[in-house]
């Protein structure tokens, strides 16, 4: 995430990390089928670059886009940036018990601890964009990602779109997940609740690619859906 947002990380605190990857894999119907497929998607993208630097931003959590891509690469190395200290430890931990740290910097922090002129291969950003507040911000993030990319380099870019209030069947459908997961009426209430009021995004599939390709991205193509989630692939616009 990027300082245009400067309080989106603190919803992210210790508590809230603690839980975080049980809760994901809940509210995400697929969230390894997600990470794994990104993975595999970025490699076909860059058949050429065995020796690919990935910028990874918003890594914080389980680490899961940065491990299932390392597994899958062995010579690709790996910046992952998020402004939440306990959401980065958590990522680090996972990251350093599957034995992949030493390819990997961590940088606590917004995108602009990544200095502007870094040349990336590629980049991931899964779950980050619906939780930038507006649509400037949304943008200006997007803008930030494309000036860190090589001309022509990929973007996996993975998030909920589309008002949740917009489509009463899936948002019954995902209070369902999580009452299948174990929670009580009040629960599944509190949860929803904390997902209509904590998240905003973008209103569309079609707000998704105006938003990448007005930042310099090519058309997206999406590649994996999920109830509200969904996930493209794209290219920085060659110069």
């Amino acid at each position: 995430m990027i300082a245009v947002d400067q309080n989106s990380h603190l919803k992210f605190d210790t508590s809230r990390a603690e839980e975080y990857a049980h809760q994901a894999r809940i509210g995400l119907a697929g969230y390894d089928a997600c990470h794994e497929l990104s993975a595999c998607i970025l490699a076909a993208a860059l058949p050429e670059r065995k020796n690919a630097n990935v910028l990874v931003v918003g890594a914080g959590g389980t680490g899961g886009e940065v491990i299932a891509a390392a597994r899958l690469e062995p010579d690709w190395s790996f910046v992952a940036v998020d402004p939440s200290a306990p959401m980065l430890d958590l990522a680090r931990a996972q990251i350093e018990a599957e034995g992949l740290a030493p390819r990997v910097t961590f940088v606590e922090g917004d995108l602009s601890a990544v200095p502007q002129e870094a040349a990336f291969d590629a980049a991931l950003m899964l779950g980050v964009l619906h939780h930038i507040a507006n649509d400037a911000d949304k943008a200006a993030l997007l803008r930030a990602v494309a000036t860190r990319l090589n001309p022509g380099a990929s973007l996996i870019l993975a998030g909920n779109y589309r008002s949740y209030a917009s489509e009463p069947l899936l948002l019954a459908a995902w209070a369902n997940r999580w009452r299948m997961g174990g929670a009580d009426p009040d629960e599944v209430q509190v949860k929803l609740n904390k997902i209509m009021s904590g998240a905003a995004p973008p209103e569309s599939e079609a707000k998704v690619a105006s938003l990448l390709t007005d930042a310099g991205f090519e058309t997206p193509q999406k590649f994996f859906s999920s109830l509200f989630w969904g996930a493209w692939h794209t290219r920085r616009v060659r110069g």
